[in-house]
């Protein structure tokens, strides 16, 4: 299922989605037209050994704006875009900006925690835009989500879901796959624990704002 849009129109123009979106290509085409791209990713990409030595902790942050391609970059740029504004309308610019980098962050410390590999180079916002999912959940349940599901090569169907299972299904893709990482002691090409990290930390802050309001 690939989201389209969300019924669901913000009252305020959305201005650090935006940003964010905009510093995410940015840096993208920087490292796609730098000849060290490699270079930038080793220096700039987070390790979950980073964690256990206390050390380079700033890749937490910077690992965030790196992407290993246009389709990652794409894939995250495009949940962020249709989900990111009306969790900021309703949060608030600064619990937003907290609420992604912090997101972002647990995403991976619990990618370390989870990880057979504690040299791997983990790259993306995936952390931080699981994050805007899962507030999004909790503060929107009832939002429709105009989605596009495949149903064979040429063919498919649009249909509106509901936020609280569309989101819902996605939580259980991401954990079925993190679970193999577990069970079979082994690193995937995507980090769906720091998924579902990121995931936690944005219900944590959509049910504050719940019950603060």
């Amino acid at each position: 299922m690939f989201p389209l849009k969300d019924i669901n129109k913000a009252e305020k123009t959305p201005i650090l989605t935006r940003l964010l979106v905009v510093l995410n290509i940015i840096v993208f085409i920087y490292t796609l037209l730098s000849p060290n791209y490699e270079a930038i990713v080793e220096t700039y990409g987070f390790r979950p050994v980073y964690i256990y030595k206390m050390t380079r902790l700033e890749t937490l942050i910077t690992s965030m704006f790196l992407h290993g391609g246009a389709e990652h970059l794409i894939g995250n740029m495009w949940f962020l875009w249709i989900f990111g504004d009306n969790v900021e309308d309703r949060l608030g610019r600064p619990a937003f900006l907290i609420l992604y980098f912090m997101s972002g962050i647990f995403g991976s410390i619990l990618f370390t925690i989870t990880s057979a590999n504690p040299y791997i180079v983990a790259i993306g916002a995936s952390g931080a835009v699981s994050g805007i999912l899962g507030a999004y959940l909790v503060l929107f349940p009832n939002a429709k989500i105009l989605t596009l599901i495949p149903l064979g090569y040429y063919f498919y169907r649009i249909v509106e879901i509901r936020a609280v299972f569309y989101i819902f299904i996605w939580f259980i893709m991401q954990a079925i796959f993190a679970s193999i990482t577990i069970v079979a002691l082994i690193d995937l090409p995507v980090a769906y624990w720091a998924h579902i990290g990121g995931f936690i930390i944005g219900l944590i802050f959509g049910s504050i704002k719940r019950i603060q309001r």
